[in-house]
């Protein structure tokens, strides 16, 4: 695990230390912070900037792989779930999902239809209703995509202790909590 020197000088490019991008503390109070704190708050950030851009790499390969765009992805992955779960999916349940119009949802559905991904089951109760079912092949290629990535994240995860985890939970619930748009003139975040 990396542990910045006391003093180390902050990263030259770094595009979320507080001491470059924001010198004359004008929107992160450091103060209480000495400057080792400040150096190990960075290194998490970064740590956090590349892991980012490690995810949307592998993101990125996966849509390749399976030859489909992230709204395509974003659908399949809630269709799998929906499916080991018991839940009938429907074009409407895929639009609440994935916040699109009816119509869109309607379109992607072709769209994964066309491309064999799915299948379109008629309701034997309601011919109105139609579910929607992720076939044998594209179950096959998302796990052994997106699945085998999902599988070593779940991997680091169980290799922290309990506290670790719990820290580690912590953190990303008070990310959450952070997360909203405030908007250029707010500054009541301070």
């Amino acid at each position: 695990m990396r542990k910045p020197a006391e003093d180390a000088a902050p990263p030259a490019m770094s595009l979320v230390d507080p001491r470059v991008m924001d010198p004359d503390h004008e929107l992160v109070s450091r103060d209480h912070l000495s400057a080792g704190e400040i150096d190990e708050i960075v290194a998490v950030l970064e740590a956090m900037s590349l892991w980012r851009e490690r995810e949307r790499a592998m993101s990125d390969e996966a849509r390749r792989y399976m030859r489909l765009g992230d709204t395509d992805m974003r659908a399949l992955r809630f269709l799998i779930a929906a499916q080991r779960h018991g839940v009938v999916a429907t074009p409407g349940s895929i639009a609440a999902h994935l916040g699109i119009s009816p119509a869109a949802a309607t379109k992607l559905v072709d769209r994964l239809e066309a491309g064999g991904h799915i299948r379109r089951i008629a309701d034997t109760g309601d011919r109105r209703r139609t579910s929607i079912e992720v076939t044998e092949s594209t179950k096959a290629s998302a796990r052994a995509s997106v699945g085998r990535s999902h599988a070593r994240r779940f991997d680091a995860v169980a290799g922290l202790s309990p506290d670790d985890r719990r820290a580690v939970l912590r953190f990303f619930d008070a990310l959450v909590s952070s997360s909203t748009w405030t908007g250029p003139d707010d500054a009541a975040h301070r």
